[in-house]
């Protein structure tokens, strides 16, 4: 559940068999697993740096890679900038005032190295020139993608066969097989709900799995749910299927058509942009009969791939 979400159960009557599920924990379920990589410098000749070099442009605070500007205390010892502000301008190593002094030496060593990508184990084989090697990790199609949970701040990372398994596991979605659904999402007194998360659904579709998010929260003064579809993958892999989402009752219905988004997109960038199948309240509970008191909302829906 979403924080200042409600419960909320979601039944599932597609051609699986019928379960009853729990609202999105709040509280992450998994620890983030970190990886450092085994880093190997060139040399514009060519020639591989020794690990000297490596452990010279290492941050001794944060341990992360140092770019210009690069600082140094009056006893030469050196850290990034961003460390520079965290340690309040005092060097960590021998208590010295840092003041304003920049290593330029150690930035032009830097600027004659060419390195492997941090992703190097997921794929990535490329070589960049130090100064282009940061910019390139930050778009690079092999850096490790995001848990696409949405009920609780989830932050294990993972290529797409690892973040399946810990969306089985750790998170206990709902798997299913096929491309085409029809589930009715139910909620009692839905008046008194704002913000809700229902349990994320994945889909193995086409070789390919998808994610079925429903929500419920206010856009600007009106309570609104949503349902959407994001792709396990990268965007332009999206782009190479589509999707229906369709709900109604009383002769009456809404119908969505779309490109599922990648999950390098977050779940609320997606929901925020409206990016989906929006419901306005009274119009949903028109759809789910009755008295009104009760939100019995049936949502269908197929997937597809685009020739």
């Amino acid at each position: 559940m979403a924080p200042g979400g409600s419960a909320c159960k979601e039944v599932v009557e597609s051609h699986s068999p019928v379960a009853d599920y729990d609202i999105a924990s709040t509280k992450s379920e998994s620890n983030t697993t970190t990886m450092k990589n085994a880093v190997s410098f060139v040399g514009k000749s060519g020639i591989h740096s020794n690990n000297d070099v490596y452990e010279l442009l290492e941050c001794p605070v944060c341990t992360n890679l140092m770019y210009p500007p690069i600082h140094q205390c009056p006893n030469g010892h050196t850290l990034c900038s961003n460390c520079k502000i965290r340690v309040h301008n005092c060097c960590p190593t021998c208590r010295y005032d840092l003041g304003n002094i920049r290593c330029l030496a150690l930035e032009k060593v830097a600027e004659s190295l060419e390195l492997p990508c941090k992703y190097q184990n997921l794929g990535c084989h490329d070589i960049f020139p130090y100064y282009s090697k940061l910019k390139h990790e930050q778009h690079c199609r092999f850096r490790p993608y995001n848990c696409p949970y949405a009920g609780s701040e989830c932050s294990v990372t993972g290529d797409i066969p690892a973040l399946v398994a810990h969306l089985k596991d750790d998170h206990k979605v709902d798997m299913h097989d096929g491309c085409t659904f029809n589930h009715r999402y139910v909620k009692s007194n839905p008046h008194e709900v704002e913000n809700a998360t229902w349990m994320l659904t994945v889909f193995n579709c086409f070789g390919r799995q998808f994610c079925l998010h429903f929500e419920a929260f206010q856009l600007g003064m009106a309570p609104v749910y949503m349902a959407f579809l994001r792709f396990m993958g990268d965007d332009n892999e999206a782009k190479k299927f589509s999707y229906s989402l369709e709900v109604g009752a009383n002769g009456r219905k809404l119908i969505w058509q779309g490109i599922p988004r990648s999950i390098r997109d977050s779940h609320r960038k997606v929901r925020d942009s409206q990016d989906g199948l929006v419901i306005q309240r009274n119009l949903a509970l028109y759809f789910s009969g009755g008295d009104r008191q009760e939100l019995k909302l049936r949502v269908t829906g197929r997937i597809w791939k685009e020739e």
